[in-house]
């Protein structure tokens, strides 16, 4: 079997996804390369924050702590997060009230929002406000846009903190789509910073269906707070199938998976 680095790692990724650890020399021999180049990927991998290094392989990160400022993280993924943004644009019909909390995915969900017409839509986010603005003056949809207010972080671009929360909690959605920092089976939906993961909690409480947008990097990750248990989630929209192993889990929750093509 012999394919390029980038479909090797993202075939990596979907192995420690599902069993949790990877092996050098196994990995070689699937691939029909050396050992070293696997070492390569994984060297790589490790460093975007995807795996651990370990003796004659890798595992996966199953605490992470911290996040990448919003414009660094917005160069990562970049194709997976336009096809999740994509598949949950899809979603939204004419007449929605909608929340969307902070992320470099819910922006790729603004950009892909057309047709629609008399959306109102609440965000603590200042770059997703600011793609709704665009969206709205060149008429790619028209409705109504709520940018909340309270304590800004420049660096995540994202507004929180009890004054925010108090007047979320004033309003009630049809959907809220909300970004996650990790999604695992023991863990449920977690985010990195604590304020903006209450805000996103809000923002489900205010909301008849509850959509998770994350991408494969997140699957099997536990980040450092708290947000959701899969049983106040309605539907996660990723660009992987669903996990090996997580279908019952899901199920028993009432969860959907929702897989977004890369393609259209």
């Amino acid at each position: 079997m012999s394919v390029l680095a980038e479909e090797r790692k993202q075939t990596i990724i979907n192995l420690l996804n599902s069993e949790g650890k990877v092996r050098v020399v196994p990995l070689a021999e699937h691939f029909n390369v050396s050992p070293e180049t696997i070492r390569r990927d994984l060297d790589v991998l490790e460093k975007d924050g995807l795996l651990r290094r370990v003796y004659g392989g890798a595992t996966k990160p199953l605490f992470q702590t911290s996040e990448a400022p919003f414009t660094q993280r917005q160069l990562k993924y970049v194709k997976e997060k336009e096809a999740i943004g994509r598949r949950a644009a899809a979603l939204i019909e004419d007449g929605d009230t909608i929340a969307i909390d902070v992320g470099t995915t819910a922006l790729e969900l603004v950009k892909a929002i057309a047709g629609r017409r008399r959306l109102t839509v609440l965000t603590n986010s200042v770059s997703v406000a600011t793609g709704l603005m665009d969206g709205v003056n060149q008429g790619r949809f028209s409705g109504k846009i709520i940018l909340l207010g309270g304590e800004l972080n420049p660096e995540q671009q994202s507004i929180s903190g009890s004054i925010c929360e108090r007047t979320m909690q004033q309003f009630r959605v049809s959907k809220a789509f909300l970004s996650a920092g990790g999604i695992s089976i023991s863990g449920g939906i977690s985010d990195y910073d604590p304020d903006e993961a209450s805000m996103s909690r809000i923002f489900a409480q205010t909301a008849e269906q509850v959509y998770v947008l994350a991408d494969h990097s997140k699957l099997g990750v536990i980040s450092f707070t708290h947000m959701l248990a899969f049983e106040e989630v309605d539907s996660v929209i990723s660009d992987s199938p669903c996990p090996e192993g997580w279908a019952e889990h899901l199920a028993a929750n009432g969860v959907e998976w929702i897989e977004a093509p890369l393609t259209e």
